[in-house]
């Protein structure tokens, strides 16, 4: 196992995490309680020295899980992480009620890594308007948390207006091959690690998406002269970057934990040649010319009049497309919610936003026929 050092925690962790929203489930959908400590421990056992969780991570099974894997002295071996429940915070007495709590699921009397979770603008902006750096500062002031961080789902411009508004030791985003730009993206890398701040990495594989064998992909992969998994040029790939200090694998099974600890033996920054770059250029564009809607994400569309959320369903009409996956995309389609395609009354508004000229109304057809039939 390689280790990077985490600047303003001074401690040294393993560039592999491990992240526990993808346990192994059983058919009833409960997690496979006895594997996913065996993997858990066996992942410790070989290195791996940051473990993260969060509130409601498989239905709130996963922290409980977590401290019990964590038992027989293996907490003591481990950076514990898990995150405050923004969405669910109406008071600042609130923020202390689900931290003490957290601390009885995870039997530990302290987190070390504690991130407020899932921020955005708006919700940085509540957050703050409820009190919530008095509150950070209070549980690290008592030794309920050792480090203060947040993990991020916005636009680069809101990452920047948060890292600038506290004294964060950490933070946590979205970064890979195909999201080098996406929502912080590579300027918020490196911002964050310009700052002196810890940066840990969630969906370095897109969910699972990028470990896929996709045919064209794997015809590209074959002509490196190191053979790798498409889960090792992921991982490979974000490992590469200086500024990242861990990467989270949701890991479900023991043939994932083998694979990344393999994987983990060789991420060294700056370690992936220029041939090894051009064949991750090739498959991005490979992936790219399979979406089906050009959208950009922009968000000009918005708002639309009957509330369907026009980019959510095309990056899943896009995922089904792009990596051969339709279960999955369809798994993610029901978390758009209430803003599925089916309620599109085609009005035509949102096609005269739109600057890439999408035919907006009948694509979400396509979206709708393959979702909600």
């Amino acid at each position: 196992m390689l280790y990077r050092t985490m600047k303003k925690a001074n401690k040294d962790l393993s560039i592999l995490g491990f992240g526990c929203m993808r346990l192994p489930v059983l058919e009833n959908g409960h997690v496979n309680e006895p594997e996913a400590i065996r993997m858990i421990r066996h992942a410790i056992d070989r290195g791996v020295n940051y473990v993260d969780t969060a509130w409601p991570y498989h239905n709130g099974e996963s922290e409980p899980i977590v401290g019990r894997a964590l038992k027989d002295g293996y907490r003591e071996k481990v950076s514990l992480a898990t995150k405050l429940p923004t969405w669910l915070v109406e008071k600042r007495e609130d923020m202390d009620k689900f931290l003490d709590e957290q601390l009885k699921k995870l039997q530990t009397d302290h987190i070390d890594f504690y991130l407020v979770h899932s921020l955005m603008g708006e919700s940085w902006k509540n957050m703050e308007s409820l009190g919530v750096k008095d509150f950070l500062d209070d549980a690290l002031a008592d030794g309920r948390i050792k480090y203060a961080g947040f993990s991020f789902h916005d636009k680069y411009p809101a990452f920047k207006k948060i890292v600038d508004a506290y004294d964060w030791t950490f933070c946590q985003i979205q970064y890979n091959y195909m999201d080098e730009h996406y929502q912080a993206g590579r300027s918020g890398l490196r911002y964050a690690a310009k700052k002196g701040m810890g940066v840990v990495v969630m969906e370095p594989l897109r969910g699972g998406l990028l470990a896929k064998q996709v045919p064209a992909a794997m015809d590209i992969w074959a002509k490196a002269v190191e053979k790798r998994t498409p889960a090792e040029w992921g991982l490979r790939w974000v490992w590469d970057h200086p500024e990242v200090s861990v990467v989270l694998s949701g890991m479900s099974s023991m043939e994932q934990v083998e694979e990344n600890l393999a994987a983990a033996e060789k991420g060294l920054p700056w370690s992936m040649t220029k041939k090894d770059l051009a064949l991750v250029a090739k498959v991005r564009s490979m992936f790219r010319s399979r979406m089906a809607v050009p959208c950009t994400g922009c968000g000009y569309c918005r708002p639309c009049p009957n509330g369907v959320d026009i980019p959510e369903c095309f990056e899943r009409l896009n995922i089904a497309c792009m990596y051969e996956d339709i279960e999955h995309a369809k798994t993610s389609y029901k978390f758009i919610g209430e803003g599925k395609a089916s309620k599109c009354e085609e009005c035509g508004l949102c096609e005269e936003r739109c600057p890439q000229g999408i035919p907006i109304p009948e694509k979400l057809k396509e979206v709708k026929a393959l979702f909600e039939s």
